[in-house]
């Protein structure tokens, strides 16, 4: 093992506790010592560290909770249940695969591409629990991933019988008994909810076994807060729907998560923001202060149980009803203390600007925030807080003078039932006051100066200037890998930019967001470098098997005159960093991104993916932080700034925006109003622009009411650059000819509508996308793309789009800019 490898693996497994969340828990633990142990569960042995699809990571070796305890020095006296439940379990897989395979086939779809991300439910088995020792402990474990979407069934969302039967028993059974969820999304815990100790472990990458037996023993602690609201199934909010692969409609509005539970009076069992550990705390406001608009709370966080730990502040923020409705409270800003000692204090503040509290006016087009009163609360979960003080506005202020960049959803949002009810009077807390002038934010920001670099592309030709807005695809079948293998400069990178310009290198773009997606090992001939073993293993790799044809670029055998390792460092998955609410961490994980990028020269990282928990259904959310912008946000922004501090390398925030669900994801349309995508889905990414400038910016394969979001110049260019002032490269996601269908309501995007737009890079780019491009320009006057609104208009739309040499100039140019401040 490298050092690298073994300094970063540390690293992960002394800070990934933060990440942990005791949901429940009765004193029982942490045990004093390792002994014997009752261990059951999927999980257990067969331990997930984060989710599958294009943001997998090789790490050399992941350590499961069986051999971590087993490494800590607990004697396991379950090797019989588990060797029983992996005759189970791999009878059920292999049914699992042969229906996939077969249900491919009838779709006409390639096996790897139909079963990307495909949930395989946990079985039902019936074993018995024969196992004693000091304390049991049963682990529910859940796969998710990239390309489908999860499902409200016995197995994924909701237990399974066997899951229910076997913990309701060990709970009654054993005097310490822990419940553990091995999962990227929510669960529903109704029917086990009386289990008197659950820590949701999440998945954590390759040192998730060590960092749970270090957690059990009170080697270290858990101190994660939830990122998202988890309830029963049927307690979330059906007021949009999810899943329709042709419209979804987001009707729900700005009631998203715990602005919805918190809002219509529904307790959810574990709200946003909770989370026990091995201590108490409390919290005293001791101060509340203004500067302007910026707005300070200052607390005092007192340990008051037995052991160390930390603890998070949460301040939020109940706007006025006026003309436009809002959510009983919204998340300002949060703290998370340093480690403090029993019986010791520690004082925190947090600091927020009330500007950005504001919500859209329609009829203003602009942003604003109503007079009134604003109530400050303070607490440690969203149900969990206390009016602390009122910040007065005495007059209606607009914040920034915006546009309207979406076209109408056609419908109108939801509102929350309690609107318009009556406020208590708060006569006994602090005021502060805050005028409209403390709140004006200027309208737009200054472009970016590109006259060098257009000096440099006005004298290529047209195709050269098409062949920088492409990757470097050159005519590999593997580049046009759905799973985005198409760097020959790396093995195993998503891709990189053109290699066909004399003078201008090439940037290489490598997946993430839970590390480097590389291939782990490389062989090397005459012909070049190739994966000994492909970037994506597991169920991709084994629906590839029959699929070889169309893989021919990655699976034909060779044999390497020398050999050589790519292995790198599996982190935690993105809600499971969002629990540590700890931004000094999270850019700690960024940094050990930045280190291993320098290490094999990737430039662009694809991540960290910033879209919100909409549904718990969405299969990708185990790479989204949070059901909170504020949180996404500044979590993402933390590890941009570990990342970028490396010189030469940059993060790509994704997906821009509302790729809220994986169902038909190139041709699905995502309906929404422009109040909730901007105090929402765009929201997050906004934060994390004007906060720490990534390089890089991935657009969302989705439409936005009725147009591709890569093909909209009112996202790209009046929002993201002129308003937001984001000064970095544009991409689009892997738009992959043998993805696209024909037969679909909405058309995939195209390279030249995407480039005409403002998306300055099309992704990985074929040669028809080359046509595509040289066809545009050659066609005369433009004419608008991404308006067509039936799968069979796919022809007419690349007909009817158009590029000036002006406009393919203007995008090369930012391709030249940014790949002369990375390399």
């Amino acid at each position: 093992m490298n050092q690298y490898e073994i300094d970063h693996l540390a690293v992960v497994r002394a800070n990934t506790p933060e990440s942990m969340v005791f949901l429940k828990s009765d004193g029982s633990f942490p045990l004093s010592h390792p002994g014997r142990l009752a261990l059951y569960g999927a999980g257990a042995r067969r331990t997930v560290k984060g989710g599958s699809g294009s943001g997998d990571v090789n790490s050399r070796h992941v350590v499961t909770i069986e051999e971590g305890l087993e490494n800590a020095g607990f004697v396991l006296t379950t090797k019989p249940w588990l060797d029983a439940y992996d005759d189970v379990a791999a009878a059920h897989h292999r049914r699992f695969v042969a229906d996939l395979k077969r249900r491919a086939a009838q779709a006409g779809i390639p096996a790897p591409e139909f079963g990307m991300g495909a949930v395989e439910a946990a079985p039902e088995y019936d074993l018995p629990l024969a196992g004693t020792g000091d304390a049991a402990v049963y682990v529910v474990s859940r796969e998710s991933g990239e390309g489908n979407d999860r499902v409200a069934q016995r197995g994924d969302v909701l237990l399974t019988h066997s899951e229910i039967r076997d913990i309701q028993v060990l709970a009654a059974q054993f005097e310490r008994f822990l419940l553990v969820l091995n999962v990227g999304g929510v669960v529903d815990l109704s029917p086990v909810s009386h289990v008197p100790n659950i820590l949701l472990l999440s998945q954590l990458g390759a040192s998730i076994g060590d960092a749970f037996a270090d957690v059990l023993l009170g080697r270290s602690y858990p101190s994660g807060k939830l990122s998202t609201t988890w309830t029963a199934w049927e307690d979330y909010p059906s007021i949009g729907n999810f899943g329709d692969p042709d419209d979804t409609y987001y009707r729900e509005g700005i009631y998203v998560g715990y602005r919805y539970f918190d809002s219509v009076g529904v307790a959810p069992l574990f709200p946003f923001g909770f989370g026990l550990g091995y201590t108490t705390f409390d919290v005293e406001v001791r101060a509340v202060s203004s500067d302007h608009s910026l707005v300070s709370v200052q607390a005092a966080v007192t340990n008051t149980g037995e052991h160390a730990g930390k603890e998070v502040v949460q301040v939020y923020v109940s706007a006025p009803n006026g003309r436009l409705d809002q959510p009983h409270q919204v998340l300002a800003g949060f703290a998370k203390t340093d480690e403090i000692s029993a019986g010791s204090t520690e004082r925190v503040t947090v600091t927020f600007d009330l500007a950005d509290l504001a919500s859209y006016d329609a009829a203003a087009v602009a942003m604003v925030l109503e007079a009134g009163e604003y109530v400050i609360r303070v607490g440690t979960s969203s149900r969990d807080t206390e009016v602390c003080a009122v910040v007065e506005l005495s007059e209606t202020a607009t914040v920034r003078r915006v546009h309207q960049v979406l076209a109408d959803p056609g419908f109108t949002d939801f509102t929350s039932p309690q609107y318009a009810a009556p406020r208590p009077a708060y006569n006994q807390v602090p005021r502060v006051l805050v005028t409209a002038a403390d709140l004006r934010r200027a309208d737009a920001c200054e472009p970016v100066d590109l006259a060098d670099a257009l000096d440099h592309v006005s004298g290529l030709s047209d195709d050269e200037l098409c062949h920088l807005v492409l990757g470097d695809y050159g005519d590999s079948a593997m580049k046009q890998s759905v799973i985005g293998q198409a760097s020959q400069t790396l093995i195993g990178a998503a891709g990189q930019t053109t290699t066909a310009i004399p003078g201008l290198p090439s940037l290489i773009l490598a997946d993430g967001p839970a590390g480097l997606r590389l291939a782990p090992e490389v062989g090397e001939d005459a012909d070049g470098r190739f994966a000994l073993r492909p970037a994506l293993g597991g169920l991709y790799a084994e629906l590839r098997e029959d699929d070889a044809p169309a893989q021919a670029g990655e699976t034909a055998p060779r044999r390497p005159q020398r050999s050589y390792e790519q292995y790198t460092t599996a982190l935690p998955i993105g809600t499971a960093i969002a629990q540590t609410w700890n931004l000094t961490l999270a850019e700690k994980l960024g940094d050990i991104v930045g280190a291993e990028m320098e290490h094999f020269g990737v430039h662009l990282w694809l991540a960290p993916a910033v879209n919100l928990h909409r549904s718990i259904l969405c299969g990708r959310n185990f790479e989204y932080f949070s059901e909170d912008p504020l949180l996404s946000g500044q979590m993402a922004a933390a590890i941009a700034r570990g990342v970028q501090a490396h010189p030469g390398r940059g993060v790509t925030i994704k997906h821009f925006a509302c790729n809220n669900q994986e169902a038909n994801r190139l041709h699905s349309c995502s309906h929404v109003s422009e109040r909730a995508a901007r105090e929402l889905y765009l929201r997050s990414f906004e934060i994390t622009i004007r906060t720490d400038q990534p390089h890089g910016l991935m657009t969302s394969y989705n439409l936005i009411n009725g147009v591709h979001t890569s093909e909209s110049s009112a996202l790209l260019e009046t929002l993201l650059r002129q308003e937001w002032g984001y000064k970095g490269l544009v991409m689009t996601d892997w738009v992959i000819d043998s993805m696209a269908r024909t037969d679909q309501r909405y058309p995939r995007a195209i390279a030249a509508a995407t480039i005409k737009a403002g998306n300055e890079l099309f992704m990985p780019g074929c040669e028809n996308d080359r046509q595509n491009l040289l066809a545009a320009l050659h066609t005369g006057n433009a004419a608008p793309g991404g308006k067509a609104h039936s799968g069979e208009e796919q022809r007419g739309k690349e007909q009817r789009v158009s590029l000036t040499r002006e406009e393919l100039e203007k995008q090369a140019a930012r391709i030249v800019r940014i790949v002369r401040r990375l390399r």
